[in-house]
Protein backbone atom coordinates (compact mmCIF):
# COMPACT_ATOMS: atom_id res chain seq x y z
CA UNK A 1 0.00 0.00 0.00
CA UNK A 2 2.80 2.40 0.90
CA UNK A 3 4.57 1.61 -2.42
CA UNK A 4 1.38 2.41 -4.35
CA UNK A 5 0.98 5.75 -2.52
CA UNK A 6 4.62 6.71 -3.19
CA UNK A 7 4.30 5.78 -6.89
CA UNK A 8 1.04 7.72 -7.24
CA UNK A 9 2.56 10.66 -5.38
CA UNK A 10 5.58 10.74 -7.73
CA UNK A 11 3.34 10.48 -10.81
CA UNK A 12 1.18 13.30 -9.52
CA UNK A 13 4.32 15.36 -8.79
CA UNK A 14 5.56 14.87 -12.38
CA UNK A 15 2.17 15.90 -13.77
CA UNK A 16 2.07 18.88 -11.41
CA UNK A 17 5.52 19.98 -12.58
CA UNK A 18 4.58 19.67 -16.27
CA UNK A 19 1.43 21.78 -15.84
CA UNK A 20 3.32 24.32 -13.75
CA UNK A 21 6.21 24.59 -16.23
CA UNK A 22 3.84 25.01 -19.18
CA UNK A 23 1.91 27.76 -17.40
CA UNK A 24 5.18 29.40 -16.39
CA UNK A 25 6.37 29.55 -19.99
CA UNK A 26 3.07 31.00 -21.21
CA UNK A 27 3.07 33.64 -18.46
CA UNK A 28 6.69 34.56 -19.08
CA UNK A 29 6.06 35.06 -22.78
CA UNK A 30 2.90 37.10 -22.17
CA UNK A 31 4.55 39.29 -19.52
CA UNK A 32 7.76 39.78 -21.47
CA UNK A 33 6.03 40.64 -24.73
CA UNK A 34 3.53 42.86 -22.94
CA UNK A 35 6.18 44.94 -21.20
CA UNK A 36 8.37 45.18 -24.31
CA UNK A 37 5.46 46.16 -26.56
CA UNK A 38 4.22 48.75 -24.07
CA UNK A 39 7.69 50.26 -23.76
CA UNK A 40 8.18 50.33 -27.55
CA UNK A 41 4.72 51.79 -28.13
CA UNK A 42 5.32 54.53 -25.56
CA UNK A 43 8.84 55.37 -26.77
CA UNK A 44 7.81 55.47 -30.44
CA UNK A 45 4.80 57.62 -29.60
CA UNK A 46 6.92 60.09 -27.58
CA UNK A 47 9.48 60.32 -30.39
CA UNK A 48 6.68 60.83 -32.91
CA UNK A 49 5.06 63.52 -30.79
CA UNK A 50 8.16 65.55 -29.97
CA UNK A 51 10.37 64.97 -33.03
CA UNK A 52 7.81 64.74 -35.83
CA UNK A 53 5.00 66.67 -34.09
CA UNK A 54 2.64 63.76 -34.73
CA UNK A 55 1.52 61.13 -32.21
CA UNK A 56 -0.12 57.83 -32.98
CA UNK A 57 -3.89 57.86 -32.50
CA UNK A 58 -3.99 54.27 -31.22
CA UNK A 59 -1.17 54.46 -28.66
CA UNK A 60 -3.33 55.00 -25.56
CA UNK A 61 -5.71 52.17 -26.47
CA UNK A 62 -2.84 49.79 -27.17
CA UNK A 63 -1.20 50.61 -23.83
CA UNK A 64 -4.53 50.06 -22.05
CA UNK A 65 -4.79 46.59 -23.62
CA UNK A 66 -1.20 45.81 -22.63
CA UNK A 67 -1.73 47.01 -19.03
CA UNK A 68 -4.69 44.65 -18.71
CA UNK A 69 -2.59 41.83 -20.18
CA UNK A 70 0.34 42.48 -17.84
CA UNK A 71 -1.89 42.82 -14.77
CA UNK A 72 -3.83 39.62 -15.27
CA UNK A 73 -0.95 37.53 -16.60
CA UNK A 74 1.06 38.85 -13.64
CA UNK A 75 -1.45 37.47 -11.13
CA UNK A 76 -0.55 33.89 -12.00
CA UNK A 77 3.14 34.76 -12.01
CA UNK A 78 2.88 36.31 -8.53
CA UNK A 79 0.99 33.26 -7.24
CA UNK A 80 3.63 30.91 -8.72
CA UNK A 81 6.47 32.83 -7.08
CA UNK A 82 4.68 33.13 -3.72
CA UNK A 83 4.66 36.93 -4.07
CA UNK A 84 1.00 37.46 -3.32
CA UNK A 85 -0.11 39.64 -0.42
CA UNK A 86 -0.44 37.74 2.85
CA UNK A 87 -1.81 38.77 6.21
CA UNK A 88 0.37 36.50 8.26
CA UNK A 89 0.26 37.67 11.89
CA UNK A 90 -1.82 34.72 13.13
CA UNK A 91 -0.41 32.30 10.55
CA UNK A 92 3.20 32.98 11.59
CA UNK A 93 2.43 32.16 15.22
CA UNK A 94 1.07 28.70 14.39
CA UNK A 95 3.00 25.44 14.63
CA UNK A 96 4.09 23.86 11.34
CA UNK A 97 1.25 21.30 11.10
CA UNK A 98 -1.39 23.99 11.57
CA UNK A 99 0.41 26.24 9.08
CA UNK A 100 0.14 23.49 6.49
CA UNK A 101 -3.59 23.06 7.19
CA UNK A 102 -4.10 26.82 7.03
CA UNK A 103 -2.14 27.09 3.78
CA UNK A 104 -4.17 24.30 2.17
CA UNK A 105 -7.39 25.97 3.30
CA UNK A 106 -6.26 29.47 2.20
CA UNK A 107 -5.13 28.25 -1.23
CA UNK A 108 -8.27 26.18 -1.71
CA UNK A 109 -10.53 29.15 -0.91
CA UNK A 110 -8.41 31.47 -3.08
CA UNK A 111 -8.54 28.98 -5.94
CA UNK A 112 -12.33 28.78 -5.60
CA UNK A 113 -12.61 32.59 -5.62
CA UNK A 114 -10.36 32.82 -8.69
CA UNK A 115 -12.41 30.15 -10.50
CA UNK A 116 -15.57 32.10 -9.57
CA UNK A 117 -14.07 35.32 -10.92
CA UNK A 118 -13.06 33.41 -14.05
CA UNK A 119 -16.68 32.34 -14.51
CA UNK A 120 -18.06 35.86 -13.94
CA UNK A 121 -15.46 37.40 -16.25
CA UNK A 122 -16.48 34.95 -19.00
CA UNK A 123 -20.05 36.15 -18.53
CA UNK A 124 -18.84 39.75 -18.86
CA UNK A 125 -16.87 38.89 -22.02
CA UNK A 126 -20.00 37.28 -23.44
CA UNK A 127 -21.98 40.48 -22.76
CA UNK A 128 -19.27 42.51 -24.52
CA UNK A 129 -19.41 40.17 -27.53
CA UNK A 130 -23.20 40.53 -27.70
CA UNK A 131 -22.97 44.33 -27.40
CA UNK A 132 -20.78 44.53 -30.49
CA UNK A 133 -18.82 47.51 -29.13
CA UNK A 134 -15.52 48.37 -30.81
CA UNK A 135 -12.54 50.45 -29.76
CA UNK A 136 -12.70 53.90 -31.39
CA UNK A 137 -9.07 54.09 -32.53
CA UNK A 138 -8.08 50.51 -33.24
CA UNK A 139 -11.52 49.47 -34.53
CA UNK A 140 -11.31 46.07 -32.86
CA UNK A 141 -13.99 44.54 -30.65
CA UNK A 142 -13.82 45.68 -27.01
CA UNK A 143 -13.98 42.10 -25.72
CA UNK A 144 -10.49 41.46 -27.16
CA UNK A 145 -9.19 44.07 -24.71
CA UNK A 146 -10.64 42.15 -21.77
CA UNK A 147 -9.98 38.60 -22.94
CA UNK A 148 -6.90 38.55 -20.68
CA UNK A 149 -9.03 38.93 -17.54
CA UNK A 150 -10.55 35.42 -17.57
CA UNK A 151 -7.24 33.96 -18.75
CA UNK A 152 -5.47 35.57 -15.78
CA UNK A 153 -8.11 34.42 -13.29
CA UNK A 154 -8.00 30.88 -14.70
CA UNK A 155 -4.19 30.61 -14.54
CA UNK A 156 -4.17 32.05 -11.01
CA UNK A 157 -6.90 29.62 -9.90
CA UNK A 158 -4.91 26.71 -11.29
CA UNK A 159 -1.76 28.00 -9.59
CA UNK A 160 -3.45 28.09 -6.17
CA UNK A 161 -4.99 24.66 -6.73
CA UNK A 162 -1.56 23.26 -7.65
CA UNK A 163 -0.27 24.75 -4.39
CA UNK A 164 -2.98 22.83 -2.52
CA UNK A 165 -1.88 19.61 -4.21
CA UNK A 166 1.79 20.37 -3.52
CA UNK A 167 1.05 20.89 0.19
CA UNK A 168 -0.89 17.63 0.34
CA UNK A 169 1.82 15.63 -1.46
CA UNK A 170 4.82 17.08 0.39
CA UNK A 171 4.67 16.01 4.00
CA UNK A 172 7.57 18.00 5.48
CA UNK A 173 7.43 21.58 4.23
CA UNK A 174 4.71 24.20 3.88
CA UNK A 175 4.57 25.65 0.37
CA UNK A 176 3.41 29.19 -0.43
CA UNK A 177 3.34 28.14 -4.07
CA UNK A 178 4.51 25.15 -6.05
CA UNK A 179 8.02 26.64 -6.06
CA UNK A 180 8.31 28.53 -2.77
CA UNK A 181 8.68 26.99 0.67
CA UNK A 182 7.40 29.04 3.60
CA UNK A 183 10.51 29.86 5.57
CA UNK A 184 12.17 32.86 7.12
CA UNK A 185 15.82 33.72 6.93
CA UNK A 186 17.55 35.69 9.64
CA UNK A 187 19.02 38.89 8.31
CA UNK A 188 22.24 40.24 9.77
CA UNK A 189 21.88 43.87 10.76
Amino acid sequence: MKYYFNKTSKTLQVLLDKVDNTLSKIESILLGLGVILMALNTIINVIGRFVFNHSFFFSAELNRILIILITFAGMGYAARRGRHIRMSAIYDALPKKLKKIFMIFICLITSFVMFSLFYFSLDYINKLIISGRILPSLQIPVYITYIWVPIGFFITAIQYFLTVIKNIIEKDDVYLSTEVIDEYHDVDV
